[in-house]
């Protein structure tokens, strides 16, 4: 069915090309925002800047999750990409394993740290939309996810409810625009909601920082904090949990359903 017909291939020598082409807006983004500042000036990790910062080490790591790397290792292929490096206007990156050194040096302060910078620099980027997003009711979310790790001896890792073995960490983050506010890593076999009430408070306080006058709080049955319930409402922020279908609380429905 196929014929047999000669085909001719030409490669030009100064041919260069990757399918990262959007890597060079990203950096491009993070230098014009102020992050690669802000995380320079906040995260403290290495004496000597010989040659990478900081900053270069997290965008590194963060570059590669955005072109698809799966692992550390999944840096090499960044390395060796010329084009990737050119479109970076670089030499070199940081390799998997300085990356992984990198990675080590991080206590629970520098994370915070980290976290604070990003937070700083989105205050910003959200100054610059204006009224359009801060107009809205600023929706803060929280959720865990249990995260399976192959690992039989790293730090931290228990098992979850699902008898899986790994992490459970909590994201919180702001609906609207789908972005992750904070994240905390817990041991699998922690509770959803643990921790959760601080890290909400702490959003509330970015989003009104950052030109919200409207917050609410949302989350499943795990995260009804009812102890937190009223200080909330006394602070004018809002909140929408589920709530266990207990006999009790089926009661006070069917009470109010017989009401109207």
């Amino acid at each position: 069915m196929m014929g047999a017909a000669r085909a001719r291939y030409e490669v030009a020598e100064r041919t260069e090309a990757t399918s990262h082409g959007g890597i060079a807006l990203a950096h491009r983004i993070a230098r014009r925002s102020g992050l690669v500042a802000a995380i320079d000036g906040q995260v403290s990790l290495l004496k000597i800047h010989c040659p990478y910062y900081e900053s270069d080490h997290v965008l590194n790591i963060a570059f590669n999750a955005m072109c698809g790397g799966q692992t550390l290792d999944d840096i090499e292929l960044r390395r060796n990409d010329a084009a990737f490096l050119n479109a970076l206007q670089t030499e070199a990156i940081p390799d998997p394993t300085t990356a992984g050194d990198f990675c080590r040096r991080f206590e629970e302060g520098d994370i915070q740290a980290l976290m604070a910078a990003i937070n700083e620099t989105r205050l910003g980027v959200w100054a610059k939309q204006g009224t359009e997003l801060t107009s809205q009711t600023a929706v803060v979310e929280a959720d865990g996810s249990i995260v399976k790790t192959t690992g039989e001896r790293k730090q931290g890792m228990g098992m979850s409810y699902k008898g899986i073995w790994g992490y459970h960490p909590l994201v919180v983050s702001l609906a609207n625009t789908g972005e992750v506010l904070y994240i905390a890593n817990r041991s699998g076999n922690r509770p959803s909601h643990e921790g959760a009430a601080a890290y909400f408070d702490r959003a509330v306080a970015l989003c009104r920082r950052g030109g919200f006058k409207d917050v609410l709080l949302r989350g499943d049955t795990d995260f009804s904090l009812t102890a937190n319930f009223d200080r909330w409402d006394d602070d004018g922020v809002r909140f929408i949990f589920g709530y266990d279908a207990s006999a009790t609380m089926r009661g006070f429905a069917e009470d109010q359903q017989a009401l109207h």
